[in-house]
């Protein structure tokens, strides 16, 4: 069978890639082992967080699948930083399970040119280093130009609670062992990593009466604009700790413990260890805080966020009893850690294709990430760019300046990963620019670009830019401190004149005080953002010519086959990691640890020696 575009996953990456691929236009196939799975949330049931629910937010702005799933399903809406500026506020939704995944699917049927096929992706089909299409286990072929492996933790993956030790990619779930064998064999530079999940337990053994309950937000945001709506009921989630009692038990069970025992070796995610990890390297503290989370409105399962383990079941079950609320509760599923092959990311280039064998696109976790998001971030842009590649269009390339999408994509192809990488505002130099609330404006003239949005997209698209236009027009009118002061707005009546768009920057200022008619005239959201936009303005403009300086750079490109061992005064560290990344550009070299601005300037000068 031929196709455009073959992505092989049906996890956050993987959906997320073949329905990018096909919006694009290319004759797209998602291979799953089981398409029933196809959307399912392996670990906490929550999308978004604190640079993450950026991330979503810009996924939505290319008309990407997660952030209206996770409206279907959302159960507990809550933004995180509330009470800090908005570039840094994350909105974070835990979503009910199986409608999460259902409206994955749905979307997924629903998608012209995608067709989902059920089997297991034995090798990819490489003759003479061409890349030719991905051989099934059953024996079937088939071919396409462009390859996405949206593989997560089934890459060689193993399973481990305990003593006990699986391949799996996840609970009652076969590893992708014949293809990880064959990109080793490929001698393509790889390495392990690990992640680990917490025991699920039964929520109707739990004293909610002893906790301190956490509702959802009473304002009615969604994670998309297109979602108008909730769709389901509001659950509330319980918080309780850890205390002297459970540390003393995980102390006691460390010797059983595969993370202490030697059993893994690979790195885990640093900003979310297990708790382990927790009571060995803070034994000073005296309590760990765990969020209850409900994974559906018809599901008595409860996730225990905060306490991911790979402890043996029995002295998870006493950890679990030892904590408040929780000394009846009962373990459905026992918590464990899972241990995976990964591609190092520096071996790809910023469309996230594969330099050692064009055609090949790799996404998620494959790439050394963890977390949702940055699976559906990274597969929204490889299927992209898969389905250019497919049907010779242009890549769809972000920068840091632009997106944390961009952040993310350069973070990992220049600098690779030593643990798995997850995405934080602190990250992003630009973050002032690259706020949640503004991910359509800033991301949606590049998706029109890249003829990836449908028509409900495109017509919002259209109206939202009209509405901003009159909206900022109206803004421009001057409006003297009498006036404001007479509306209540929190000045002092100095006679002094300024447009409305400068007058938002003072404290207290709002738009009903410096354009009463446009608040009720326009969408409250997008009103909200101009408004922040506003009172950024003066950081804004500072950063301009940052933006301008790191993109003069970025016009500035280095060749693919550039010798950096070649050019004089270059440390031979420098010359490593200098090829390791491959940078396109001078500005891309510049972010890579350890080049001086010397250096930087002998790159620059060999590169034009060499264009003359």
């Amino acid at each position: 069978m031929d196709y455009e575009v073959i992505v092989v996953g049906g996890g956050h990456a993987g959906t997320e890639a073949a329905a990018a691929a096909a919006r694009r236009g290319a004759r797209t196939a998602l291979i799953s082992f089981d398409p029933a799975r196809i959307g399912a949330m392996s670990c906490n049931p929550a999308i978004g967080g604190l640079g993450k629910g950026h991330l979503v937010r810009e996924v939505d702005a290319f008309d990407g699948l997660i952030a209206r799933a996770t409206d279907a399903a959302g159960i507990h809406y809550r933004m995180l930083n509330r009470s800090k500026g908005t570039a840094v506020q994350g909105p974070r939704v835990q979503a009910d399970r199986r409608l999460y995944a259902d409206a994955i699917q749905q979307m997924l049927s629903m998608q012209p040119g995608l067709t989902i096929i059920a089997g297991e992706a034995a090798g990819l089909i490489v003759d003479q280093h061409q890349l030719g299409g991905v051989l099934l286990a059953d024996g079937r072929r088939l071919s396409a130009r462009a390859v996405v492996l949206a593989t997560g933790t089934f890459l060689g993956g193993r399973l481990f609670c305990g003593d006990t030790r699986d391949a799996g990619g996840r609970w009652g779930e076969r590893a992708a062992t014949a293809l990880g064998e064959q990109l080793r064999a490929l001698a393509l530079p790889m390495a392990r990593l690990k992640t680990g999940t917490p025991p699920r337990l039964d929520g109707r053994t739990i004293d909610w009466g002893q906790l301190a309950e956490q509702h959802s937000d009473a304002d009615q945001w969604t994670m998309s604009p297109i979602s108008t709506a909730r769709a389901l009921p509001q659950l509330f989630c319980a918080i309780t700790r850890t205390n002297a009692r459970t540390h003393a038990i995980i102390r006691g069970g460390l010797d059983r413990s595969p993370l202490f025992s030697g059993a893994i070796g690979a790195a885990g995610p640093r900003y979310c260890p297990s708790i382990e990890d927790k009571v060995h390297r803070f034994g000073d503290r005296d309590g760990h805080q765990i969020f209850l989370e409900p994974e559906g409105v018809d599901d008595h399962l409860v996730y225990p966020n905060g306490i991911s383990t790979s402890l043996p079941a029995d002295v998870q079950a006493a950890m679990i009893r030892s904590i408040e609320g929780l000394e009846r509760a009962v373990i459905v599923t026992p918590g464990y850690a899972v241990e995976y092959d990964h591609i190092d990311p520096r071996a790809l280039d910023t469309s996230l294709e594969l330099r050692a064998l064009p055609g090949l696109f790799c996404c998620g976790q494959i790439n050394g990430t963890t977390g949702y998001e940055e699976a559906a971030g990274q597969g929204l842009l490889a299927g992209l760019n898969a389905a250019g590649r497919s049907l010779e269009l242009a890549p769809v390339i972000l920068d840091r300046a632009s997106s944390y999408l961009g952040v993310m994509i350069d973070d990992l192809v220049l600098h690779g990963v030593t643990e798995p990488y997850r995405m934080l505002t602190a990250r992003a130099e630009y973050r002032l620019r690259l706020r949640a609330d503004n991910a359509e404006s800033r991301l949606g003239t590049a998706a029109l670009v890249a003829g990836c949005l449908g028509l409900e997209r495109q017509t919002r698209l259209a109206a939202r830019t009209a509405e901003r236009a009159v909206i900022e027009r109206a803004l421009e009118a001057s409006r003297p401190s009498k006036a404001l002061a007479d509306l209540g707005a929190p000045i002092v009546d100095d006679g002094g004149v300024r447009s409305a768009f400068e007058w938002l920057r003072f404290p207290g200022v709002s738009l009903a005080h410096v354009a009463p008619d446009v608040v009720t005239r326009h969408d409250p959201a997008l009103l909200a953002e101009i408004a922040e936009n506003a009172r950024y303005a003066p950081y804004l403009n500072r950063q301009e010519s940052e933006i301008t300086q790191l993109r003069r750079e970025e016009s500035l490109p280095l060749p693919a086959d550039l010798n950096f061992a070649a050019i004089p005064g270059l440390s031979t560290e420098m010359i490593e990691r200098l090829t390791t990344a491959a940078p396109g550009s001078l500005a891309a070299a510049g972010r890579i640890r350890g080049i001086t601005p010397a250096a930087l300037s002998a790159i620059l000068l060999h590169a034009r020696r060499l264009a003359a």
